[in-house]
Order: C-alpha cells, then sequence, then structure tokens
C-alpha cells in the first residue's frame, strides 16, 4: 500500500528554469531566444539560466523557447526549483523588479520626449499634435505588454500612466465650462436618479459612485429611453440626461468630472468602465477583460437592475480596495 503526503506551501517550487546551451551557429539563434525571453519577461540567475514564476503559462512559453533552440542544434531544460541558499526568493523578486522598472523608465523617458514635442508653439505645434496622436497607440500597447510581465508590481507604472493620460488630454478638444446652476454636490443629496433598463457597465459603475461617493441616499428608477422625467430627478446615462457621455468620456468619467472626484483608485476604475463602455482601448488597462466578464457574468445571472446593481456594487468595491491599497496598480 502506498501513502502520500501533500507538500506544504512553503515548500512548493515557486520557479522555472530555462537552462539552455546554444551553438555559436548561426549567429541569429542567440539574438532570437534573448529577444523571446526579453518578451516574456524572464530573468537571468545565470549565464544561461533564466527564472519565471511557476505558472501554466510560464512553463507552456519555456517549452517553446526550449523547442527553438533545439531545432537549433542547441540543449535545454526546463524545471521547477525552489531556492534553498544562495539566492533567495525576495532576490529573485528583486531581479524582476529591476528589469521592469528599466522598462517603466525607458518608456516614461519617451513619453517625457513627447510631452517636450507637444509642448511647442506656434507653426509646429499641428505637426507636433499629430506626431503625439500617432505615437501614443504605440506606448499604449508598449505599456501593457510591460504590465502583462510586471510580476511583482514594481515601481514606475504610475508614472507611466500619468505621462500617457497627461498626452491623451492635450489632443482633446477644450471641454466647454459648465452652465451656470449646473449640480453641485450638496445639491444632489437624497435624490431619485433616472437611467434606462438593462443596465450594463457604465450605468452600474455610475449608480455605484453614486451611492458611494456623490448621493449616499440616492434611490434608482429604471425607464425606458422614451418615457418622459418627473420634476426633481436626475437623469444619467440615457438621452439628454443630466449626467451622460460627453465627447469621448464615458457617465462615470463625466460625474467624477463634474463633482470633482480626484481619487486616483476612481480614476482607474474610469479607465476600464471607459474601454468596455466604448471600446476605444484608450487605458488599454490588464484589468478591463476580467471585468469586463465579470460584468457580462451579472447581465446574465440577473435580468432584474436592482439585482445588478448590487452584485455590481460588489464588484466596484472591491475594486476599488485594490486600486487604493495595491502599490503601483
Amino acid at each position: 500500500m502506498c501513502y502520500s503526503r501533500a507538500v506544504p506551501e512553503e515548500n512548493q517550487p515557486r520557479w522555472l528554469v530555462l537552462i539552455h546551451q546554444i551553438p555559436p551557429r548561426p549567429s541569429y539563434l542567440r539574438v532570437k531566444v534573448g529577444r523571446r525571453l526579453q518578451g516574456l519577461g524572464a530573468v537571468a540567475v545565470k549565464n544561461s539560466v533564466y527564472v519565471l514564476p511557476r505558472r501554466d503559462e510560464a512553463l507552456e512559453d519555456f517549452q517553446w523557447v526550449r523547442r527553438e533552440i533545439v531545432a537549433g542544434g542547441g540543449e535545454a531544460s526546463v524545471c521547477e526549483a525552489r531556492f534553498v541558499e544562495g539566492l533567495s526568493d525576495g532576490s529573485v523578486e528583486a531581479l524582476f523588479n529591476t528589469a521592469r522598472e528599466a522598462d517603466y523608465a525607458a518608456l516614461a523617458g519617451e513619453a517625457r520626449a513627447l510631452q517636450a514635442s507637444a509642448s511647442r508653439r506656434g507653426k509646429r505645434a499641428a505637426l507636433s499634435a499629430e506626431k503625439v496622436a500617432a505615437a501614443l497607440p504605440r506606448l499604449r500597447k508598449r505599456l501593457a505588454e510591460i504590465v502583462e510581465i510586471d510580476f511583482f508590481a514594481s515601481g514606475g507604472r504610475d508614472t507611466v500612466e500619468d505621462l500617457l493620460s497627461g498626452l491623451e488630454a492635450g489632443l482633446r478638444p477644450p471641454r466647454p465650462k459648465a452652465e451656470p446652476g449646473a449640480p453641485v454636490m450638496r445639491d444632489v443629496r437624497g435624490r431619485t436618479w433616472v437611467t434606462r433598463t438593462g443596465v450594463h457597465v457604465d450605468r452600474m459603475a455610475s449608480a455605484w459612485l453614486i451611492r458611494r461617493f456623490i448621493d449616499p441616499e440616492a434611490r434608482f428608477r429604471f425607464v425606458r429611453a422614451q418615457d418622459p422625467s418627473t420634476a426633481g430627478e436626475l437623469r444619467f446615462d440615457m438621452f439628454e440626461a443630466d449626467f451622460t457621455h460627453e465627447g469621448e468620456r464615458c457617465t462615470f468619467e463625466v460625474l467624477l468630472r463634474r463633482f470633482a472626484l480626484t481619487d486616483r483608485a476612481l480614476a482607474r476604475i474610469g479607465a476600464l468602465v471607459h474601454d468596455i463602455d466604448l471600446k476605444d482601448g484608450r487605458f488599454d488597462r490588464p484589468e478591463t477583460v476580467g471585468l469586463d466578464h465579470l460584468i457580462a457574468g451579472i447581465a446574465m445571472r440577473h435580468k432584474d437592475d436592482e439585482a445588478r446593481l448590487r452584485d455590481g456594487a460588489a464588484v466596484f468595491d472591491a475594486l476599488y480596495e485594490y486600486f487604493k491599497k495595491k502599490r503601483g496598480a
């Protein structure tokens, strides 16, 4: 009879290690493998010894690299590892963070150079704006690639996010000033907020924002788009509403702006809501796809709008705490 004992969590291997030997010819193979490993976010702990955090996708990535090396006449092995002496988990994590901080710093340098170009005046201003508009998608894509391999939330991401957001803001036309008498926070306590039935991401998020940060006593009513409004109600995210899309901003972003909510965690949520709702990939944050699936699941689970708001509020409460407390998020 055989008995097996579960390995304690602290003794589980944390790392995947690729050990390779590449022949001098063909010379391009070494360059190709080096670039591939760099793209995966792997770091070298010794010559020809590369490490990734142990995950299923990392194992598959290393297996593909190994196959390329062997096909080119080299040798390679992939193994799981736990450092016992010498290198520690903390020192390996530091290697990853150093590599990602360098990536963020390089990207920030490009963004600052673009910012300097955008600040030009006179005849060259229009040309500079075109240059910024053409470069921003590439910088956003590069940022997303770095975030994907930033396994331990290194520093530097917020700096790049702020630089890119500033460049994007500079390309937008000036927003018209609010008309006199536009609602401010003290005017909206205990109001009824009206929106369309079948709430989805922007309306779920906006309702959460209203009740948590704008009007804690808010009541919500759900109507068809053509239904008339009632005196004293505030309409949001629908045609000719008090608060709805303005230019390239979704309703959630408009509420942040109109009520002067400058909390960075709320801005992060606004970026996710914007990309899911407008589908323009402006912010391209890694959490967008996961939130999109969660919201779709809530909509599939509930036909009742109040139930959707309740489940959605739990999701946005959790996201807010994450962005509020997570370093580098």
